[in-house]
């Protein structure tokens, strides 16, 4: 019985593919995912507001002083992990938060920030994905950092705990704050 030698090279390249993947998801960090929106304008939007389906939300709302966008949904867990440091942030930070609730049942949403409290100067229905979908969500949650122009200037995927509240976001923010022309 003889060993045929051309069965090796489909395990040759398997193996050496697994070592590139491995090596691969080693070196990358999640929550570093470009966005193609860093530096450019909010997108344009007209949505309800969540807790008042007679006013309609656009990213005129948005401009006027560096803020956070906080992308939740109710179906979300990672969403509950972070509520709390956005609750401490809208209590103890100088800076507004808007939410945008993303393919979520608008009355489930406001029950879920009536039993947690609400972080948000107001929410956005995004039921249908439209406005996620222009920023380029990848699931919830996503914070924005906007300076006082509307301009995305930083983007955080995962849950804003407070280390990364103390390490990522806050140090934009200060230094929008104290580099306005920035």
């Amino acid at each position: 019985m003889s060993f045929n030698k051309s069965l090796l090279i489909p395990l040759v390249v398997f193996v050496v593919l697994c070592g590139f993947l491995a090596l691969g998801f080693r070196l990358k960090d999640p929550h570093l995912l470009p966005s193609a929106l860093i530096d450019k304008p909010f997108p344009e939007f007209e949505l309800l507001d969540l807790h008042d389906a007679e006013t309609i939300r656009s990213r005129a709302d948005l401009v006027g002083q560096i803020s956070l966008v906080n992308v939740w949904g109710t179906w979300c867990p990672n969403c509950i992990v972070e509520h709390p440091e956005l609750m401490r942030i809208s209590r103890e930070e100088n800076i507004p938060i808007f939410g945008v609730n993303y393919n979520d049942i608008t009355d489930k949403a406001i029950a879920w920030l009536e039993r947690r409290e609400d972080p948000y100067q107001f929410s956005i229905v995004d039921d249908e994905g439209t406005l996620a979908i222009d920023l380029g969500v990848y699931g919830a949650p996503e914070t924005f950092v906007l300076d006082s122009d509307g301009i995305i200037r930083f983007r955080y995927v995962g849950p804003v705990t407070h280390a990364v509240w103390e390490s990522e976001i806050s140090p934009v923010v200060n230094f929008l704050s104290e580099n306005p022309d920035a």
